[in-house]
């Protein structure tokens, strides 16, 4: 019996690697890439085996022993650790924190019970590999050109699929897997999704046209169970097909030969929470690594993409007509506020035409970006209105519930009866959220069938796939909905999409906002019409004469693209720019200031500029101050290099401060 040592990454804050030592038959040493329980502190928690050596620089009164290590279990793939390690590196994180994360929580318990109950299970369930589809449609000159040049793909081959909405992406994504599951009875393909929301469909469409191939869906609506269950099918090879979203690009995938990422330009593929990483930026590193094609589809591409295929980085596919044979995509109009007065937050243009569609038995579409009955309850009288205590932030007012909610800390109160500051008893509701705009319609269109979607009406689980579906069934006339509607659903009966309250984006201190707004606006319209109906879409605003509704109007991305990478590129804004993010939070924001001071007069730099601090925009969120200070350079290399060096610097700080470094930010 002889000893070796285990070098272990476990999910730390700090320093995540640690030596234990471990006793070992010759021949028999643990792998790299194998689980292994330890004792951690006063508690026992599983790591990763990173390396197994033979020496360590621990004394030997302080080397502890490892309990077990999971042989159960395949080793984690070297590659999948090379991604981990790359994700630590760029994002300035321990290894543990990344690569234990990305794990299944049942695989990290200190027991082994739910592994080998998930072990048995995959082990029943009939094999599914056989990739002939079923049902393959006809394409379109276009789609089959880009369907070819995707699953023909061989090597490292990044490609961006610019496809007006209604243009069949999702088909093309589909005949481009079945030739990969053709040429590799092995290979296994990754296909990403922006939301929870949108894997139901997708995942129906897949089933459908590969049935004879297992397909692991992994996202955070699972139970952990069931997410293990799917991890494991993916880990093991068994499933072909994985699909899911921003946390499934951290999956064990070992024969991964191709990936797809829908709806590319979506914020949501980039994490707002510890590990602040970009799925998407991910996914092309590893398709760099892995040596293999990758494809990012949009109608809408984020400006860094579009960037990547104007300069020759990424190669550009489009499809610049719908698949529908005669269906085109819908007119858009601009409803001018100061002449059509709204009543009910509702102009009556647009009444007129909810009512047209109505008589037909069409389906209507009303698009607002807020949730809620109104943003803000208020006292005419003296001026009070409704702040939340913790943040700076109004309480909404969400009337059913009968509630005050503050959607950045959660907080909840009752409506009062008066107002706290001056007694009055007449309190009034400001702007209208979802739940305001449901009520007016109801009260204008009584006979109609109304169905509201949005994070309220959806909290319980499978709720938001019942709504979509009874859509879909037809069994509703209009539809209120927020960015949960705006992308990625086919309804077949929607010929008109009503835009609400879009204007507050034109004036918003984010230099993305009019990126984002355009492509909300471009992807909802995109609802309208696909089924070859004659539509519309109708935009509410007060600024009719504001260039970016002139795109919207002609559909015009690219020349609207053209614009903003103009102005960015004047102005030294990313893509031409990189930056990093520092924030801090305390109680008080003169301790958060203080700390960022400090920061930036660290280890000052000639390779990088380093902008004074200042708080953030919501300054305050649940009793805490919160304030940031940038960081740029014209070169990813000397930004990194810096970082590197900076975040031993902030870490020998003597503070009490809570601090986080975000790479690539979105929201500054």
């Amino acid at each position: 019996m002889s000893h070796c040592i285990l070098q272990i990454a476990l999910d730390t804050p700090l320093d995540s690697l640690f030596d234990y030592r471990w006793a070992c038959e010759p021949g028999s040493e643990p792998q790299v890439g194998q689980l292994a329980l330890v004792n951690f502190g006063r508690r026992e928690a599983v790591g990763l085996i990173v390396a197994v050596k033979h020496e360590t620089d621990v004394p030997a009164d302080k080397l502890k022993d490892a309990i077990a290590v999971r042989s159960q279990l395949s080793p984690l793939p070297e590659r999948w650790i090379a991604l981990a390690r790359f994700a630590a590196a760029y994002y300035h994180r321990p290894l543990g924190e990344v690569a234990l994360p990305g794990l299944p929580k049942n695989l990290r318990l200190s027991t082994t019970v739910a592994l080998d109950r998930a072990l048995k299970k995959l082990a029943k369930l009939p094999d599914a590999h056989d990739p002939m589809p079923t049902d393959m449609p006809v394409l379109n000159a276009a789609q089959r050109q880009a369907a070819d040049a995707i699953g023909g793909a061989l090597g490292f081959s990044p490609m961006l699929l610019y496809g007006v909405t209604g243009s069949g992406k999702t088909e093309v994504y589909l005949q481009a897997c079945a030739q990969v599951l053709h040429r590799d009875d092995a290979a296994q393909i990754l296909i990403l999704v922006p939301e929870i929301n949108l894997t139901p469909q997708l995942e129906a469409n897949i089933r459908a046209r590969f049935p004879g191939v297992m397909l692991a869906t992994l996202h955070s609506s699972l139970s952990e169970g069931e997410r293990m269950l799917h991890w494991l099918a993916a880990h093991t090879g068994r499933a072909r097909i994985v699909l899911g979203t921003r946390l499934a690009i951290l999956s064990s995938l070992p024969n991964l030969k191709m990936i797809v990422i829908d709806e590319e330009h979506d914020p949501s593929y980039k994490q707002q929470e510890g590990l602040r990483y970009s799925a998407r930026d991910l996914a092309v590193w590893r398709a760099r690594q892995l040596d293999i094609p990758i494809v990012l589809g949009s109608a809408t591409p984020s400006l860094e993409s579009w960037h990547h295929a104007q300069t020759g980085r990424y190669r550009r596919l489009e499809l610049r007509e719908r698949a529908v044979r005669d269906a085109v995509l819908p007119r858009v109009k601009l409803i001018d506020m100061e002449r059509d007065k709204p009543k009910e937050g509702l102009t009556p243009t647009l009444m007129q035409a909810l009512r047209l569609r109505i008589e037909r038995g069409e389906q209507s579409l009303l698009f607002l970006n807020r949730r809620g009955y109104a943003p803000v309850l208020c006292c005419e009288a003296c001026g009070w209105i409704s702040n939340c205590t913790r943040c700076t932030a109004f309480m909404v007012l969400h009337r059913p519930e009968r509630r005050l909610r503050c959607h950045h800390c959660s907080l909840e109160t009752r409506i009062p009866h008066a107002c706290p500051t001056c007694g009055n008893v007449d309190l009034q509701p400001l702007g209208r959220g979802t739940q305001r705009v449901e009520e007016g319609l109801q009260a204008l269109f009584p006979q109609a069938r109304i169905l509201r979607i949005d994070a309220d009406s959806t909290r319980r689980k499978g709720s938001a796939q019942e709504a979509f579906d009874t859509v879909h069934r037809g069994d509703v006339d209009i539809l209120i909905g927020t960015q949960m509607v705006a992308k990625g659903h086919d309804f077949k009966r929607l010929t008109l999409v009503g835009v609400l309250n879009p204007d507050t984006a034109l004036f918003s201190q984010d230099y993305r906002a009019s990126e984002r707004l355009f492509a909300q606006l471009m992807q909802v319209a995109g609802r309208a019409g696909r089924a070859g109906l004659e539509s519309e879409v109708l935009i509410q605003s007060r600024y009719c004469q504001h260039p970016l509704y002139g795109a919207v109007m002609r559909h015009d991305y690219d020349r609207f693209a053209g614009s903003l990478l103009e102005e960015r590129h004047q102005a030294a804004l990313p893509p031409y720019m990189y930056q990093a993010l520092l924030r801090a939070e305390a109680p008080e924001l003169a301790t958060a200031i203080e700390f960022l001071e400090a920061a930036r007069d660290a280890m000052p730099s000639d390779a990088v500029v380093i902008n004074d601090p200042i708080p953030m925009t919501m300054t305050r969120v649940h009793n805490v101050d919160r304030a940031q200070l940038l960081v740029e350079s014209n070169s990813r290399p000397a930004l990194q290099a810096f970082l590197t060096e900076w975040v031993e610097a902030l870490r020998a700080l003597k503070s009490r401060v809570r601090w986080s470094l975000e790479v690539d930010p979105l929201d500054i």
